[in-house]
């Protein structure tokens, strides 16, 4: 997660919210504490696994222990566990939630580094060819990050297709991308979209709302490929990005309104995240480390 500002060309955020406000506007704490348990115990489609422990951050290496202690957590409140990379433990993600059951997303990480993009695109082969993958997300938001060109990221998707025919294939950025760059719609068999309405400044009542038009925009693009929403959530903690404000209340709102529509509506969701990473305060301010319904002690929030 990391498109901020960028997509306010796309879907202009200001104060004109002429729609429905969000069903618990009203409801206190209490009350939405408890929804808000009540949905997650009923499940959802997938979620956003997060690596690394208190103390931890990229380029440490995770052991199986404890990713099987983290799938064991998730196991009974989702169905599909999507990861981020295939190497540094990342590997072991995959094996593992196949063991308890779960489908999974397995993404290779892709930036600058060109040597190791191939030892991603290598694991995520090998990974696919054991039958550890359901979808394969090549690259996320390397795009947005401007790592590498349109041309470049379509020869690594072409690649991975090519190996891995029984294996549904994509890439994940921001829902705006799939408008500008028709060519990666075709190049993928799946479109896998990040919609944030908070980064959009959008205040919590007309959230969801807002979120529908991000993930209709789309699907308005992508030729009849289904359209999934590999990341949405609400920070619980730090700051704000214009009229979206970080709190228990909002983050609680935001979590069971989305579960809802996910549910009415059949449409496939990853919920972003699922715990607390206390190494992600820097770029994404604040608010990055506070993503999670389970906070960085893996103990749930509400």
């Amino acid at each position: 997660m990391s498109f901020r500002k960028e997509q306010h060309q796309y879907l202009k955020v200001t104060t004109d919210f002429n729609t429905s406000k969000l069903n618990y506007s009203e409801y206190s704490i209490d009350q939405l504490k408890s929804i808000w348990r009540d949905t997650l115990n009923k499940g959802m489609h997938g979620i956003c696994f997060s690596m690394y422990e208190e103390g931890q951050k990229p380029g440490d290496i995770v052991t199986e222990i404890q990713v099987e202690k983290r799938i064991k957590i998730l196991k009974p409140h989702t169905k599909w566990i999507r990861s981020f990379s295939c190497l540094e433990g990342n590997e072991h993600i995959p094996k593992i939630a196949k063991n308890h059951g779960l489908k999974t997303m397995v993404g290779a990480w892709l930036g600058e580094d060109l040597q190791k993009n191939e030892e991603e695109i290598e694991a995520l082969i090998q990974l696919g060819n054991q039958g550890l993958i359901d979808i394969a997300a090549v690259g996320n938001e390397v795009l947005y990050r401007d790592e590498l060109s349109i041309e470049q990221l379509i020869v690594y998707l072409n690649r991975v297709k090519e190996a891995l025919p029984h294996v549904q294939v994509g890439y994940v950025d921001a829902y705006y991308k799939y408008s500008k760059y028709p060519e990666l719609v075709e190049a993928c068999d799946v479109i896998l979209s990040n919609c944030y309405p908070f980064w959009e400044g959008c205040p919590i009542d007309y959230s969801l709302n807002h979120m529908q038009k991000m993930y209709n925009q789309a699907v308005g693009v992508s030729k009849g490929k289904k359209v999934i929403i590999t990341e949405t959530g609400w920070p619980n903690l730090g700051g704000s990005e214009g009229g979206a404000n970080s709190s228990d209340e909002n983050a609680m709102k935001y979590f069971i309104s989305t579960q809802e529509w996910s549910l009415k509506d059949n449409i496939e969701i990853f919920y972003f995240s699922s715990f607390d990473e206390s190494w992600k305060v820097g770029a994404e301010g604040d608010v990055g480390a506070y993503w999670g319904l389970w906070d960085k002690n893996e103990k749930l929030k509400f």
